[in-house]
This record gives structure tokens, sequence and C-alpha cells, in this order.
């Protein structure tokens, strides 16, 4: 069993404020860590204490492990939650979490070195028999050049993906349709993933079109048990990044649910994976699916799981993290109701989906029957430039899934943000389109439904939040 009583959250915003939430009622002491921008948010108030880590530039605070871990030491913390993001599938940081002493919340190293390489990792799942998409994962220096990767992605047949091994959320990654755009797409991916990820590798994807982007979130722990907790459906996406999710998903029957879920448990079991964990599939128009890539780490939607399970997965992280076995088996899994979940995002979508920055002169979220709201925000401070642009997460809860999405409509209505330009309305506009609500989203939703959305009038409700 390890035991610990002091746990330092390296991450910020809604994500420190959820785990801080959790741990509390638990009965654990918490400390968060801050830069210089984060110094009046939410998540430093709400700690038991707070440690300043450093400029607002991430290599200089969040991603500073050596800072992190003497924050750790000059707050006698003896465990770490890192979160989504940031070093949270960083195999050197957990290690280096270890070698300090403290126990790290989430897989080991070696788990998340197993999975953190696209490639590696799907050398691994083709090997644990788990499907995979058709394509080309060769990390040697001839699979690695250009005219190698070019005359892959040919015999493997227009259009495909050119994807960073090191990396995700989209960055790095080339959806190529022409071969005339081919070389370009592979030195600009390159680039960018070098950038991003300190890493140039490449592998290349056979495309699926119309496909349908569904996770399996699994558990395991410490005594050997692996259980999948269902589905989640995260295909309306910008630029590969989610904007929707939801559980169950509309495409998924019972039967393939076991088998996507066995799946997904069996390659939880190939690494020996401790602790939350996703393993994402596509799902092609036939039923056919193919593994994507594990995220060995809590998700940004974790919430609706919570919500059509009644399990806290934050709270399941922590106790496995203490060594308790889990307290269900897969037999006791069960799902209840819908879950829908939206990104509210500091960004323009009628402007390219530019990032946004700048004061919060107001914040009133929404409340209500079956809605949540996780958010890291209050009135006064400043939704700086240098992090992720989310900035909450609206989750709606109903017996059914057109509930779930009505309740979630009526909860952005009712969600007022002033200050900064927001993707309020975009997301609404979303959840009423008639294909989204016939379950029919896939991953080109965007591209074909709203490829140009419209910019709206301005709010009334928040003009009169603002002037009350």
């Amino acid at each position: 069993m390890s035991t610990f009583s002091t746990i330092l959250i390296a991450n910020r915003g809604e994500i420190a404020c959820r785990i801080i939430r959790s741990a509390h009622a638990l009965g654990y002491r918490t400390v968060a860590v801050y830069s210089q921008a984060d110094a009046d948010a939410p998540h430093v108030g709400l700690a038991d204490r707070a440690v300043f880590i450093g400029p607002p530039p991430v290599r200089e605070s969040y991603l500073n492990v050596e800072r992190l871990l003497a924050a750790a030491a000059d707050a006698g913390a003896d465990a770490v939650h890192p979160g989504y993001g940031f070093l949270s599938e960083n195999a050197e940081f957990a290690q280096a979490c270890a070698d300090a002493g403290l126990v790290f919340i989430g897989p080991s190293p070696a788990a998340i070195h197993a999975m953190g390489n696209k490639a590696a990792a799907k050398r691994s799942m083709i090997a644990a028999g788990v499907p995979c998409i058709p394509g080309f994962q060769d990390s040697s220096d001839d699979g690695q050049s250009d005219d190698r990767l070019y005359l892959e992605a040919l015999k493997i047949g227009l259009p495909v993906l050119i994807k960073a091994a090191a990396g995700g959320g989209g960055r790095g990654m080339r959806k190529v349709k022409a071969e005339s755009e081919l070389a370009a797409a592979i030195r600009s991916a390159r680039s960018e993933a070098s950038s991003a990820f300190a890493s140039g590798e490449l592998i290349v994807e056979r495309a699926i079109v119309d496909g349908r982007h569904v996770e399996i979130q699994i558990f395991g722990d410490a005594h050997g048990h692996v259980i999948h907790l269902g589905e989640r459906d995260c295909s309306v996406q910008r630029r590969h990044q989610k904007v929707v999710e939801e559980a169950p998903s509309p495409a998924v029957n019972p039967e393939l649910r076991a088998r996507m879920g066995a799946a997904a448990v069996a390659a939880a079991r190939s690494i020996d994976y401790v602790g939350a964990g996703t393993v994402e599939f596509m799902l092609d128009a036939s039923g056919e699916f193919f593994f994507l890539e594990m995220n060995t780490r809590l998700q940004v939607e974790h919430p609706v799981t919570e919500f059509v399970t009644g399990l806290d997965l934050v709270e399941l992280q922590l106790r496995v993290a203490a060594g308790e076995p889990l307290p269900l088996t897969q037999e006791q899994v069960s799902m209840h109701g819908h879950a829908i979940e939206v990104r509210l995002y500091a960004e323009d979508p009628y402007a390219g989906y530019l990032p946004q920055s700048g004061p919060v002169h107001a914040w009133q979220p929404a409340t209500g029957e079956g809605v949540r709201v996780d958010h890291g925000l209050r009135a006064g401070q400043q939704i700086s430039p240098y992090y992720d642009p989310m900035v909450a997460k609206l989750i709606a809860h109903g017996r059914t899934r057109d509930e779930a999405r009505r309740r979630l409509v009526r909860a952005l209505e009712q969600t007022a943000l002033l200050g900064v330009v927001h993707n309020k309305q975009f997301l609404a506009d979303v959840l009423a389109h008639p294909v989204f609500a016939a379950g029919g989203a896939t991953t080109r939703f965007l591209e074909q439904e709203l490829p140009e959305p419209t910019r709206p009038e301005p709010d009334a409700r928040m003009w009169a939040v603002a002037a009350a």
C-alpha cells in the first residue's frame, strides 16, 4: 500500500479545481502551484497551500520539473497529481516523482513510455491483437525519410493522415487528399512536430472518412484488475481537437461496446496498466473499429462517464494510487441515461477559432437539474494567452440523449461570460443542428455542416448580467 496525505496538483485551471474537490472529500490536504499569470486564479485559493513556480511561459513554470519537485518538497507534499496536459503523460516526470519519493497519481513510467510514442504504441497494439488502422510506423532512419514516407503514403492509398509520433492534440497532423499535397504536408507536419514535441518522428495512417472518434475509459489497479467504464463519442472536433463529447455513443450498441471494451482492456493489460486511461478508436461506417492511441491520464471529458456510471473518477485515481483494489468488477459496471459535454473556449469560432485573451468582467455559470459546470474562472481575473483557451466545461445528464441535449442547450443560454470572446453561441448551434440532434455527427461534422458559422447577434442575457 502507498500512503500519502498531501497532494501537489501539477496543473492549473478547471482540472486543478476538480482534483482539489475530490481530494478534500477524501480528507487529503492539497497544494496548488501557480505561475505569475495565475496568481489570482481560483485553484490557488481552493487548495490548502499554494506555491509560486515561475513566470507565465509553461517551460518556466508548469513544465519545469525542477520547480515542481521543489514546490512539493517545500510544501511537504508526498504525492503528485498531474491532471491532464502539461506533464501528465511525461514518463520522465513520473520517474522523477518516484525518485523524489513522491507517489505519482497515474500509471508507471514504463506504461507511459510504452504509449508515449504513436509508432511504438501501434506496434505494441498490433502484437497484442488490438485492431489497428492500416498504416506505416517505422522509426528507423530509412523509415523516417521524407521519400520513404511519401512512398508508403501512396501504398496505403489517399486520403491519409500524417501524424506526429510523439504527441497529440492535432499538432503535427496533416490530412492529405491529393498526391500533389503530400510532400509539403510531410515537411510541415515534421516541422510542427519538432517544435511542439522536440521530435520530428512521423507515422502515416489511412484516413477514415466519415468515421466516429470513440474512446473507452479503462481503469486498472495494482492487484491485476482492469475494467472498462464504457465509451465516449468525441466525433465533433475542430482541427482534430474535441469540442463536444458524450456517453454513451449514439453509434455503439451493447455488442459493439463489449467488443471495444474487451480490446481496450487487452491494450491496458498488455502494458500492466494501473490507474485511469483512455483507449481511443476510430469507428468506420461498417462498424469496424481501429486503435488510434492510448491516453495515459485522466481525460478532459471524464465528467460524462461520471454522470452515466455514478462514479467519481478522480476519487478512483486516488484510491488506486493508494494501493486499494478497484471497488467494482466489470459485471458491476452499469450505465444510466445519457450525458453530453461541451468545451467553452476563449476563442473566436467566426475567425478561424483564433484563441482569445483578456479580462473576465462577469462570470455566471448555469445551474439546474442534471447540469454540471467545471471551471476555474472568477470575475476580475485575466484569461492568459499563455495557456490552452478552454476555460470551462458544461455537462448535462438526462434519462435520454435528447433530454441531456435540451438541458445542455438551456445551460448554455443561462451561462454568462463577459469580457473575452468565446464560443458559447457556436456550441449552442452545434447542439441544435439536426444532424447532431439525430446522433449522426462524424469527425467531418463541422467541416460539412458548419464550415463557416455565422457570427451571432449580441447576447441580451449577458448584457443584463453585466448591468446587474
